[in-house]
């Protein structure tokens, strides 16, 4: 009997290389799908700003359709004023995030500045100085306020070691109670007449309000500070890693101070053009607006766990807040709906944000 035949070499061969092909097509599979994620993560990550301008472009094209009178120059006009605050307020948060903290007390800051610029001001009025020192004296003293603030923010964060959060949570009623009681809750319109002028004065044919020029000015040179700068390059290393950077010799607890004095100093700023826009100083100025400031921060690009941001993101972000407002004001909504707009975008851009961080660490 013939005994039953074996397989050669040849039959072999095709199955010995089937196994073999199969692990090695999944692993070219995997590493593909890998590398188009990393290539995914890397373009969002280098194009928020991108991606966020599209949105403004979205929301003003919408509002142009549905609304005839946002596409006037009185349209521009209220957009660009309403996003002057907003900006002011936005621009010193982006170097407390950039650092890994949050200020929540601008708004407080604002009103508080404000009210005690006009103080000064209306006390100065009859001592026969001229409108145009008193003005000055009146906006070092809205400036210099600003920073106390921000300089006793940062040193009680950084000193005892306390959540930025809760601090200038308490800062911000601190602030406002002392707007209160500044002027016994009254509101103080007996502020130079110059003031008023410039707040409301206008250029380029009625295109360009002065103030939203100077804000302009003020954001290009917090851009070249934040983005530019050793001072900018140590607040993004100190917000992604405060302890490298310490070990790095940057003093980290005195750079904070001062991260959150800039925020002071800001807030100062608008409430002095707040005031100078309406002409007096209220009891109720930057009430609320924190809230946008830090949507406009967000939208804008900046990563709330620190570390990443730019001033240039932030004014679109504030555009988008600010387009948002004023174009629900124009469309007659009721204003209860512009802040349940603001809050749904700021859950949005926190989404996004998160979005970003997955696709950052998948690019790596």
């Amino acid at each position: 009997m013939t005994p039953a035949s074996t397989p050669d070499a040849t039959q072999q061969g095709p199955v010995v290389a089937e196994s073999v092909d199969t692990p090695t097509q999944t692993n070219s599979a995997g590493t593909e799908a890998s590398e188009g994620k990393r290539n995914l993560g890397k373009f969002i990550e280098d194009n928020g700003s991108v991606w966020t301008a599209g949105v403004l472009l979205v929301i003003v094209v919408g509002f142009a359709v549905s609304t005839p009178n946002f596409f006037t120059q009185q349209g521009w006009q209220a957009v660009s004023v309403s996003a002057t605050l907003i900006l002011l307020l936005a621009i010193g948060q982006t170097f407390v995030i950039v650092s890994g903290g949050i200020d929540l007390s601008v708004g407080g800051v604002l009103g508080f500045a404000g009210m005690m610029s006009a103080l000064v001001m209306s006390k100065l009025l009859t001592s026969g100085m001229s409108q145009t020192t008193i003005m000055l004296i009146g906006l070092v003293v809205a400036l210099t306020v600003g920073m106390v603030v921000g300089a006793v923010n940062g040193l009680i964060s950084t000193r005892f070691s306390l959540i930025p959060f809760i601090v200038t949570l308490g800062t911000l009623g601190i602030c406002q109670g002392g707007t209160q009681l500044a002027n016994g809750g009254q509101e103080i319109s007996n502020i130079p007449l110059d003031l008023l002028i410039w707040g409301n004065k206008v250029i380029l044919d009625g295109w360009l309000a002065v103030p939203v020029a100077v804000t302009a000015g003020v954001a290009a040179i917090a851009w070249i500070s934040l983005s530019k700068t050793r001072f900018g390059r140590r607040t993004h290393a100190i917000g992604s890693n405060a302890q490298a950077a310490q070990r790095t010799g940057i003093n980290v607890s005195r750079h904070l101070v001062v991260v959150y004095m800039v925020s002071g100093l800001f807030a100062g700023l608008a409430g002095f053009i707040a005031m100078a826009q309406l002409g007096v100083a209220t009891v109720t100025a930057g009430q609320n607006t924190e809230l946008a400031a830090i949507a406009a921060v967000v939208i804008g690009g900046t990563s709330l766990v620190g570390g990443r941001g730019s001033v240039a993101g932030t004014v679109l972000g504030a555009l988008i807040v600010a387009v948002l407002e004023t174009g629900l004001v124009i469309a007659r909504v009721n204003s209860a709906w512009q802040l349940i707009a603001v809050g749904a975008i700021l859950i949005g851009a926190l989404l996004a944000d998160q979005q970003r961080l997955r696709a950052a660490r998948t690019a790596r």
